[in-house]
């Protein structure tokens, strides 16, 4: 890979599978990661692909809106004119690297796992 662009964020539409020409699987969604914070917070849209067998695989069944990922692969910029005529900006990843990571929003599983705590000896003079 000529450049590695790592992140987790949070995928906002269900994924899809589309099979080019030659019958190469691929994967594709849309993965949102927030940067910055307070009133300066932005999102950045990153289209996600996965090609061969894994993009054949369940994965798809797990990319649903709202699932939380980690993604690393190489990323690429491309520019496309759009509907009001401006020039707008695409990130593009090609995923080398896409896990799952924790639960989803809206699912039961997603609360946090509750927290053991030890019990300590108050006579710890430090």
């Amino acid at each position: 890979m000529s450049n590695v662009f790592s992140f987790v964020g949070t995928v906002g539409n269900d994924a899809q599978v589309r099979y080019t020409a030659a019958g190469l699987a691929v994967l594709n969604v849309n993965v949102a990661n927030n940067i910055g914070f307070g009133d300066k917070q932005q999102t950045l849209w990153v289209r996600v692909a996965v090609f061969g067998k894994r993009a054949e695989g369940r994965l798809v069944e797990y990319l649903k809106k709202g699932q939380a990922v980690f993604v690393s692969g190489e990323l690429t910029q491309s520019q496309y004119q759009g509907q009001d005529g401006t020039l707008k900006t695409a990130l593009e990843l090609t995923a080398q690297v896409l896990e799952l990571v924790g639960g989803r929003k809206d699912s039961p599983a997603a609360a946090p796992a509750p927290v053991a705590t030890a019990d300590y000896d108050d006579d710890i003079p430090f």
